[in-house]
């Protein structure tokens, strides 16, 4: 009798536990496909506005003069993404206040002609209805943790469609080389419950169609070569991101006058480029370079440039599309050089590039699956592997932790960004 209650005790422990996450989860996931779909048609709108008023590109400038003034006001400045994984790792706390801020703020940038993408506003806002979430259904600091994850994989899901990928990488993206398991059903609620949400709203998934060859050994080889040559290119994505910011912090430490600055220069490179393809995510450009393999040849050199200026600048929105743009359209440029069809080496560099720069290639699979469908699996998989690799310990989030060494089984836990081969005896036998 005994063992009965305990065993009915074990069931009834484990049964509350899940339907406690699965009531968060679905809350969380209907609130931010909600607002991840209003968010989506917000960004659409404002860039087709930009569209029809090509004149809104000369108020970039007050556009960042705004944002810092709103950042100030709401006492969140300085606070993105990398605040998102510290919560999740050290249970810091997020303010509230950062949901309306990154929410008007990428909307500022979009509206305007900054470049930057949705992610980093999504990871943000996501993580913050999470977090406070978890706090109106009283959790502890470690459950804070789950509930912050579970909102960063929904509103992920709500914005690309991908609710698998958003999941794996929301899991994932903290610390790379462990995945939290405790908080894969949350997530994948969440995920599921926004994408079910945003859909209803009316909002279209992400997705490209590319055909993709068949699996053969030289296709193979090929595609291992754009994949080395993508992870450099996120390499030096992710440093001139860096670089960018810590130079525009050291030469204009006044945020106004960075944000004034940095504007006014997005506006004279759109000029001196004479095309606006670089301004806002770009997401056109990503499409004509995957399905219909063609691009300018200096467009992700240019994209990288822009990018660079606007986020060092103070404006906001993401890393992950603008990431897409430049692995797609180095792709679509160096691809056919290699034998592959042009918009095959778009797909593939998309993916390895977005890999390159974040660490999660399990990630990046599964995202490559829900974007273009499960025809070039193993190729994508070949590429991931490879870029994950070949990228080194560079990243766009500075606050990520890489647990284990890329070049050795061997237990490493140092931050993206600070730390080489060679060090701690990597390279030696």
């Amino acid at each position: 009798m005994d063992g009965v209650r305990a065993m009915a005790a074990h069931i009834g422990l484990y049964a509350k536990a899940l339907a406690k996450w699965l009531i968060l989860a679905v809350f969380v996931g209907a609130v931010c496909g909600g607002v991840g779909a209003a968010f989506h048609i917000g960004v659409h709108e404002a860039t087709a506005l930009r569209g029809r008023f090509p004149w809104l590109l000369w108020c970039l400038p007050l556009a960042g003069v705004g944002i810092v003034g709103f950042y100030k006001l709401t006492h969140t400045e300085g606070q993105g993404t990398n605040d998102i994984i510290d919560e999740v790792r050290s249970g810091t706390g997020l303010s509230i206040w950062l949901l309306p801020a990154i929410f008007l703020g990428t909307m500022l940038t979009h509206l305007c002609g900054g470049s930057a993408g949705r992610e980093g506003a999504a990871l943000q806002m996501g993580g913050t209805i999470g977090y406070h979430a978890g706090r109106l259904f009283r959790m502890d600091d470690q459950d804070l943790r789950v509930a912050t994850m579970s909102g960063m994989a929904a509103f992920f899901s709500a914005l690309f469609g991908t609710p698998l990928a958003a999941t794996v990488f929301a899991i994932v993206v903290i610390s790379v080389g462990v995945m939290y398991h405790a908080a894969l059903i949350p997530c994948l609620t969440a995920a599921l419950t926004a994408y079910g949400v945003s859909l209803w709203m009316g909002v279209e998934p992400t997705r490209f169609t590319v055909e993709m060859p068949a699996l053969e050994a030289g296709m193979l080889i090929r595609v291992a070569v754009l994949a080395a040559l993508c992870a450099l290119v996120s390499a030096v994505f992710c440093g001139v991101l860096h670089v960018a910011e810590r130079q525009m912090r050291r030469y204009l430490p006044n945020p106004w006058l960075r944000a004034a600055v940095g504007g006014a220069a997005v506006i004279a490179l759109t000029f001196l480029c004479g095309v606006t393809d670089y301004n806002g995510a770009g997401m056109e450009v990503i499409t004509a370079a995957v399905e219909q393999g063609r691009c300018r040849p200096e467009a992700f050199l240019w994209k990288i440039v822009f990018t660079a200026l606007t986020l060092s600048a103070g404006f906001k929105g993401g890393e992950v599309v603008p990431s897409f743009f430049i692995g797609a359209t180095f792709g679509c440029v160096v691809g056919p050089l290699l034998g592959i069809p042009a918009g095959v080496a778009a797909a593939i560099g998309l993916v390895a590039v977005f890999c390159g720069a974040t660490n999660c290639p399990i990630a990046s699979i599964f995202l490559s699956v829900e974007l273009m469908g499960d025809g070039g699996l193993l190729y994508f998989a070949l590429a991931c592997g490879i870029s994950y690799m070949l990228s080194g310990y560079n990243g766009l989030y500075s606050s990520q932790m890489i647990l284990y060494s890329k070049l050795k089984a061997r237990f490493i836990n140092v931050h993206t960004n600070a730390h080489h081969a060679g060090e701690r005896g990597e390279l030696e036998p």
